[in-house]
Protein backbone atom coordinates (compact mmCIF):
# COMPACT_ATOMS: atom_id res chain seq x y z
CA UNK A 1 0.00 0.00 0.00
CA UNK A 2 2.64 2.52 1.03
CA UNK A 3 4.50 1.86 -2.28
CA UNK A 4 1.59 2.40 -4.28
CA UNK A 5 0.88 5.71 -2.72
CA UNK A 6 4.28 6.71 -2.93
CA UNK A 7 4.04 5.62 -7.10
CA UNK A 8 0.66 7.91 -6.89
CA UNK A 9 2.56 10.77 -5.37
CA UNK A 10 5.88 10.98 -7.79
CA UNK A 11 3.04 10.77 -10.88
CA UNK A 12 1.25 13.63 -9.30
CA UNK A 13 4.70 15.48 -9.52
CA UNK A 14 5.17 14.58 -12.25
CA UNK A 15 1.58 15.91 -14.39
CA UNK A 16 1.87 18.88 -12.04
CA UNK A 17 5.68 20.03 -13.31
CA UNK A 18 3.93 19.33 -17.03
CA UNK A 19 1.57 21.44 -16.51
CA UNK A 20 3.81 24.59 -14.85
CA UNK A 21 6.20 24.27 -17.40
CA UNK A 22 3.69 24.45 -20.13
CA UNK A 23 1.61 27.72 -18.04
CA UNK A 24 5.55 29.49 -18.24
CA UNK A 25 6.24 28.59 -21.84
CA UNK A 26 2.98 30.52 -23.04
CA UNK A 27 3.69 33.16 -20.67
CA UNK A 28 6.75 34.27 -22.15
CA UNK A 29 5.71 33.93 -25.61
CA UNK A 30 2.80 36.14 -24.88
CA UNK A 31 5.33 38.48 -23.25
CA UNK A 32 7.37 38.62 -26.29
CA UNK A 33 5.68 41.07 -28.07
CA UNK A 34 6.29 43.51 -25.06
CA UNK A 35 9.91 42.44 -24.76
CA UNK A 36 10.47 43.11 -28.23
CA UNK A 37 8.58 46.07 -28.53
CA UNK A 38 7.95 44.88 -32.23
CA UNK A 39 4.68 47.54 -33.04
CA UNK A 40 6.87 49.94 -31.83
CA UNK A 41 9.64 49.57 -34.50
CA UNK A 42 7.36 50.42 -37.16
CA UNK A 43 7.68 53.70 -38.38
CA UNK A 44 5.90 56.58 -35.96
CA UNK A 45 3.70 57.52 -38.78
CA UNK A 46 1.83 54.54 -39.48
CA UNK A 47 -0.01 53.95 -36.46
CA UNK A 48 -0.57 55.84 -33.26
CA UNK A 49 -0.54 54.46 -29.81
CA UNK A 50 -4.19 53.69 -29.50
CA UNK A 51 -4.01 51.81 -32.63
CA UNK A 52 -0.82 50.27 -31.19
CA UNK A 53 -2.78 49.02 -28.27
CA UNK A 54 -5.63 47.71 -30.07
CA UNK A 55 -3.03 45.49 -32.41
CA UNK A 56 -1.60 44.09 -28.89
CA UNK A 57 -5.22 43.35 -28.27
CA UNK A 58 -5.41 41.18 -31.31
CA UNK A 59 -2.29 39.75 -30.84
CA UNK A 60 -3.14 38.42 -26.94
CA UNK A 61 -6.75 36.86 -28.03
CA UNK A 62 -5.22 35.59 -30.58
CA UNK A 63 -2.58 33.83 -28.64
CA UNK A 64 -5.68 31.74 -26.94
CA UNK A 65 -6.53 30.70 -30.45
CA UNK A 66 -2.64 29.42 -30.76
CA UNK A 67 -2.88 27.39 -27.43
CA UNK A 68 -5.98 26.04 -28.43
CA UNK A 69 -4.90 24.75 -31.46
CA UNK A 70 -1.88 23.72 -30.18
CA UNK A 71 -3.52 21.06 -28.10
CA UNK A 72 -5.85 20.57 -30.19
CA UNK A 73 -3.61 19.17 -33.00
CA UNK A 74 -1.70 17.62 -30.83
CA UNK A 75 -4.04 15.24 -28.65
CA UNK A 76 -6.81 14.79 -31.47
CA UNK A 77 -5.93 15.48 -34.89
CA UNK A 78 -2.28 13.91 -35.35
CA UNK A 79 -3.45 10.93 -33.16
CA UNK A 80 -6.46 10.15 -35.01
CA UNK A 81 -5.48 11.83 -38.56
CA UNK A 82 -2.00 11.96 -39.14
CA UNK A 83 -0.55 9.08 -37.62
CA UNK A 84 -3.66 7.14 -38.92
CA UNK A 85 -2.65 8.08 -42.31
CA UNK A 86 -5.55 10.20 -43.16
CA UNK A 87 -3.59 13.09 -44.60
CA UNK A 88 -6.95 14.69 -47.02
CA UNK A 89 -9.03 15.09 -43.92
CA UNK A 90 -5.53 16.22 -41.78
CA UNK A 91 -5.21 18.65 -44.78
CA UNK A 92 -8.78 19.62 -44.94
CA UNK A 93 -9.11 20.45 -40.74
CA UNK A 94 -5.40 22.29 -41.53
CA UNK A 95 -6.89 24.53 -43.60
CA UNK A 96 -10.00 24.75 -41.75
CA UNK A 97 -8.44 25.76 -38.81
CA UNK A 98 -6.21 28.76 -40.04
CA UNK A 99 -9.84 29.66 -42.21
CA UNK A 100 -11.54 29.97 -38.94
CA UNK A 101 -8.73 31.61 -37.27
CA UNK A 102 -8.84 34.31 -40.14
CA UNK A 103 -12.72 34.59 -39.50
CA UNK A 104 -12.56 35.45 -35.41
CA UNK A 105 -9.55 38.23 -36.03
CA UNK A 106 -11.54 39.77 -38.95
CA UNK A 107 -14.48 40.10 -36.22
CA UNK A 108 -12.63 40.82 -33.41
CA UNK A 109 -10.73 43.60 -36.09
CA UNK A 110 -14.47 44.92 -36.55
CA UNK A 111 -15.63 44.93 -33.16
CA UNK A 112 -12.23 47.25 -31.97
CA UNK A 113 -13.37 49.90 -34.51
CA UNK A 114 -9.77 50.41 -35.73
CA UNK A 115 -9.13 52.88 -38.52
CA UNK A 116 -7.08 51.28 -40.50
CA UNK A 117 -8.54 49.50 -43.10
CA UNK A 118 -9.06 45.66 -42.81
CA UNK A 119 -6.34 44.24 -45.37
CA UNK A 120 -7.63 40.01 -46.03
CA UNK A 121 -4.20 39.37 -47.73
CA UNK A 122 -1.56 40.95 -45.42
CA UNK A 123 -3.41 39.37 -42.34
CA UNK A 124 -3.15 36.42 -44.20
CA UNK A 125 0.63 36.66 -45.41
CA UNK A 126 1.14 38.21 -42.00
CA UNK A 127 -0.53 35.55 -39.21
CA UNK A 128 0.55 32.55 -41.67
CA UNK A 129 4.06 32.06 -39.81
CA UNK A 130 2.44 31.99 -36.69
CA UNK A 131 0.25 29.35 -37.12
CA UNK A 132 2.61 27.33 -39.40
CA UNK A 133 5.09 27.42 -36.09
CA UNK A 134 2.26 26.37 -33.46
CA UNK A 135 0.97 23.45 -35.37
CA UNK A 136 4.95 22.31 -36.28
CA UNK A 137 5.71 22.83 -32.56
CA UNK A 138 2.17 20.55 -31.41
CA UNK A 139 3.57 18.12 -33.97
CA UNK A 140 7.03 17.92 -32.34
CA UNK A 141 5.05 17.77 -28.97
CA UNK A 142 3.00 14.82 -30.01
CA UNK A 143 5.67 13.06 -31.24
CA UNK A 144 8.01 13.49 -28.52
CA UNK A 145 5.12 12.26 -26.26
CA UNK A 146 4.67 9.29 -28.60
CA UNK A 147 8.35 8.36 -28.33
CA UNK A 148 8.52 8.55 -24.64
CA UNK A 149 5.04 6.17 -24.23
CA UNK A 150 6.60 3.72 -26.63
CA UNK A 151 10.01 3.87 -24.79
CA UNK A 152 7.53 3.20 -21.65
CA UNK A 153 5.77 0.51 -22.99
CA UNK A 154 8.85 -1.22 -24.06
CA UNK A 155 10.81 -0.89 -20.88
CA UNK A 156 7.36 -1.89 -18.65
CA UNK A 157 7.48 -5.10 -21.31
CA UNK A 158 11.53 -5.48 -20.46
CA UNK A 159 10.73 -5.49 -17.42
CA UNK A 160 7.86 -7.67 -17.37
CA UNK A 161 9.85 -10.51 -19.35
CA UNK A 162 12.81 -10.10 -16.56
CA UNK A 163 10.38 -10.94 -13.87
CA UNK A 164 8.68 -14.02 -15.89
CA UNK A 165 12.43 -15.47 -15.86
CA UNK A 166 13.66 -14.35 -13.35
CA UNK A 167 10.47 -16.39 -11.61
CA UNK A 168 11.22 -19.12 -13.90
CA UNK A 169 14.61 -19.67 -13.74
CA UNK A 170 13.66 -19.43 -9.44
CA UNK A 171 10.79 -22.53 -9.56
CA UNK A 172 12.99 -24.52 -11.51
CA UNK A 173 15.29 -24.93 -7.80
CA UNK A 174 12.23 -26.06 -5.94
CA UNK A 175 11.18 -28.82 -7.24
CA UNK A 176 15.08 -30.31 -7.32
CA UNK A 177 15.55 -29.09 -3.38
CA UNK A 178 12.81 -31.14 -2.22
CA UNK A 179 13.42 -33.67 -3.90
CA UNK A 180 16.52 -34.38 -2.43
CA UNK A 181 15.75 -32.93 1.17
CA UNK A 182 12.92 -35.80 1.19
CA UNK A 183 14.96 -38.62 0.20
CA UNK A 184 17.31 -37.88 3.26
CA UNK A 185 13.83 -38.14 5.02
CA UNK A 186 13.67 -41.69 3.68
CA UNK A 187 16.93 -42.42 4.65
CA UNK A 188 16.99 -41.57 8.18
CA UNK A 189 13.46 -43.51 8.78
CA UNK A 190 15.07 -46.36 7.42
CA UNK A 191 17.85 -46.16 9.43
CA UNK A 192 15.90 -45.11 12.41
CA UNK A 193 18.04 -42.22 13.53
CA UNK A 194 17.95 -40.68 16.12
CA UNK A 195 18.68 -37.63 14.03
CA UNK A 196 15.21 -37.81 12.56
CA UNK A 197 13.44 -35.30 14.56
CA UNK A 198 15.86 -32.41 14.23
CA UNK A 199 16.20 -33.15 10.82
CA UNK A 200 12.58 -32.75 10.45
CA UNK A 201 12.40 -29.52 12.33
CA UNK A 202 15.31 -28.04 9.72
CA UNK A 203 13.31 -29.10 7.00
CA UNK A 204 10.08 -27.67 8.39
CA UNK A 205 12.41 -24.61 8.55
CA UNK A 206 13.70 -24.65 5.16
CA UNK A 207 9.82 -25.24 4.11
CA UNK A 208 8.67 -21.95 6.16
CA UNK A 209 11.78 -19.86 3.92
CA UNK A 210 10.42 -21.31 0.79
CA UNK A 211 7.12 -20.89 1.51
CA UNK A 212 7.71 -16.97 2.96
CA UNK A 213 10.44 -15.66 1.64
CA UNK A 214 11.41 -17.49 -2.04
CA UNK A 215 8.57 -15.06 -3.75
CA UNK A 216 10.32 -11.68 -1.64
CA UNK A 217 12.39 -9.54 -3.79
CA UNK A 218 15.19 -9.50 -1.83
CA UNK A 219 15.68 -11.20 2.06
CA UNK A 220 18.26 -10.67 5.03
CA UNK A 221 21.91 -11.89 4.46
CA UNK A 222 21.28 -13.62 8.17
CA UNK A 223 17.87 -15.61 6.47
CA UNK A 224 19.30 -16.64 3.86
CA UNK A 225 23.10 -17.73 5.90
CA UNK A 226 20.31 -20.08 8.11
CA UNK A 227 18.84 -21.59 4.84
CA UNK A 228 22.20 -22.48 3.82
CA UNK A 229 23.23 -24.22 7.31
CA UNK A 230 20.08 -25.90 7.83
CA UNK A 231 20.47 -27.00 4.32
CA UNK A 232 24.04 -28.13 4.88
CA UNK A 233 23.40 -29.94 8.01
CA UNK A 234 20.58 -32.05 6.17
CA UNK A 235 23.37 -33.16 3.89
CA UNK A 236 25.58 -34.18 6.46
CA UNK A 237 23.40 -36.16 8.11
CA UNK A 238 22.66 -38.03 4.94
CA UNK A 239 26.34 -38.95 3.81
CA UNK A 240 27.74 -39.02 7.33
CA UNK A 241 31.45 -39.94 7.42
CA UNK A 242 31.39 -40.12 3.36
CA UNK A 243 31.94 -36.31 2.94
CA UNK A 244 34.37 -34.16 5.05
CA UNK A 245 32.22 -30.42 5.00
CA UNK A 246 34.00 -27.31 5.81
CA UNK A 247 32.32 -24.33 6.56
CA UNK A 248 32.94 -20.27 7.19
CA UNK A 249 30.40 -18.02 7.72
CA UNK A 250 30.90 -14.31 8.32
CA UNK A 251 28.64 -11.68 8.09
CA UNK A 252 29.72 -8.36 9.00
CA UNK A 253 25.60 -6.63 8.40
CA UNK A 254 22.93 -9.20 9.02
CA UNK A 255 20.49 -6.79 7.30
CA UNK A 256 21.85 -6.05 4.26
CA UNK A 257 19.87 -7.92 1.56
CA UNK A 258 20.36 -10.70 -1.38
CA UNK A 259 18.06 -12.28 -3.94
CA UNK A 260 16.34 -15.20 -1.90
CA UNK A 261 17.54 -18.93 -3.37
CA UNK A 262 20.65 -17.39 -5.04
CA UNK A 263 23.99 -19.85 -3.35
CA UNK A 264 21.90 -22.68 -2.93
CA UNK A 265 22.57 -23.98 -6.35
CA UNK A 266 25.99 -23.56 -6.05
CA UNK A 267 26.07 -25.66 -2.53
CA UNK A 268 23.63 -28.87 -4.64
CA UNK A 269 25.92 -29.19 -6.98
CA UNK A 270 29.01 -29.57 -5.21
CA UNK A 271 27.05 -32.11 -2.51
CA UNK A 272 25.97 -33.81 -6.03
CA UNK A 273 29.11 -34.23 -7.72
CA UNK A 274 31.92 -34.02 -4.65
CA UNK A 275 30.40 -36.83 -3.04
CA UNK A 276 29.39 -39.71 -5.70
CA UNK A 277 32.24 -42.23 -6.95
CA UNK A 278 34.79 -40.33 -4.51
CA UNK A 279 37.08 -42.03 -1.54
CA UNK A 280 38.22 -39.08 -0.10
CA UNK A 281 35.09 -36.62 -0.68
CA UNK A 282 36.00 -33.24 0.60
CA UNK A 283 33.75 -29.66 0.15
CA UNK A 284 34.34 -26.47 1.29
CA UNK A 285 32.33 -23.44 1.65
CA UNK A 286 33.06 -19.94 2.85
CA UNK A 287 30.46 -16.83 2.51
CA UNK A 288 31.93 -13.50 4.11
CA UNK A 289 29.35 -10.39 3.48
CA UNK A 290 30.52 -7.04 4.64
CA UNK A 291 28.11 -3.68 4.15
CA UNK A 292 28.96 -3.55 0.09
CA UNK A 293 29.89 -7.01 -1.06
CA UNK A 294 29.25 -10.53 -0.73
CA UNK A 295 32.11 -12.57 -1.09
CA UNK A 296 31.17 -16.40 -1.99
CA UNK A 297 33.11 -19.51 -2.25
CA UNK A 298 32.40 -23.27 -2.98
CA UNK A 299 34.67 -26.17 -4.07
CA UNK A 300 34.98 -29.81 -4.49
CA UNK A 301 36.53 -32.69 -5.41
CA UNK A 302 34.88 -34.98 -7.69
CA UNK A 303 35.96 -37.61 -10.35
CA UNK A 304 36.04 -37.21 -13.84
CA UNK A 305 35.69 -40.42 -15.19
CA UNK A 306 31.98 -41.01 -13.49
CA UNK A 307 29.34 -40.54 -15.54
CA UNK A 308 25.92 -39.66 -13.99
CA UNK A 309 22.51 -40.01 -15.87
CA UNK A 310 21.06 -37.13 -15.96
CA UNK A 311 17.05 -37.58 -15.25
CA UNK A 312 13.74 -34.98 -14.43
CA UNK A 313 15.55 -33.54 -10.77
CA UNK A 314 18.83 -32.74 -11.80
CA UNK A 315 18.49 -29.69 -11.07
CA UNK A 316 18.66 -26.20 -13.03
CA UNK A 317 22.76 -26.33 -13.47
CA UNK A 318 25.28 -24.04 -13.37
CA UNK A 319 24.49 -21.68 -16.22
CA UNK A 320 21.01 -21.54 -15.68
CA UNK A 321 22.57 -20.07 -12.11
CA UNK A 322 24.94 -17.68 -14.04
CA UNK A 323 21.91 -16.07 -16.09
CA UNK A 324 20.08 -15.75 -13.18
CA UNK A 325 22.71 -14.00 -11.87
CA UNK A 326 23.34 -11.73 -15.06
CA UNK A 327 19.89 -10.94 -15.15
CA UNK A 328 20.12 -9.83 -11.16
CA UNK A 329 23.49 -8.23 -10.98
CA UNK A 330 24.43 -7.17 -14.06
CA UNK A 331 27.65 -5.20 -14.05
CA UNK A 332 27.61 -6.02 -10.08
CA UNK A 333 29.00 -9.48 -10.07
CA UNK A 334 32.11 -11.42 -10.45
CA UNK A 335 31.74 -14.85 -11.02
CA UNK A 336 34.23 -17.51 -11.53
CA UNK A 337 34.20 -21.20 -12.19
CA UNK A 338 37.50 -23.23 -12.49
CA UNK A 339 37.42 -26.93 -12.83
CA UNK A 340 41.53 -28.18 -12.93
CA UNK A 341 43.05 -30.91 -11.26
CA UNK A 342 40.08 -32.46 -10.04
CA UNK A 343 38.41 -29.78 -8.28
CA UNK A 344 35.58 -27.75 -8.47
CA UNK A 345 35.74 -24.14 -7.49
CA UNK A 346 33.24 -21.44 -7.60
CA UNK A 347 33.98 -17.74 -6.41
CA UNK A 348 30.85 -15.48 -6.63
CA UNK A 349 31.63 -11.74 -5.51
CA UNK A 350 28.24 -9.31 -5.69
CA UNK A 351 28.50 -5.46 -5.24
CA UNK A 352 25.40 -4.81 -2.61
CA UNK A 353 23.37 -2.40 -2.44
CA UNK A 354 24.40 0.22 0.44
Amino acid sequence: MYENNRIVGLNLHHRNFKILTHVCVWLVLMALPYIMHSYRAMPSRAYTQEEINDFFKIDYMGYFFWIGTFYLNSAVLIPNLLLKKKYFYYSLTFISIYALYLFFHHQIYVALEIDVPYNLMRTIWLRLPAFLLTMAASLAYSLNNNLLEYKNKLNETDREKLKTELSFLRSQISPHFIFNILNNIVALVRLNSSELEPTVMKLSGLMKYMLYHTDEEKVNIKVEEEYLKDYIDLQKQRFGRKVKVETTFNINNEYQLIEPMLLIPFIENAFKHGVSSIDDAHITIELFAGDHFLNFNVSNKYNPFYKEEKDSSSGIGIANVSRRINLLYENKHELTINNKNNLFEVNLILKLDA
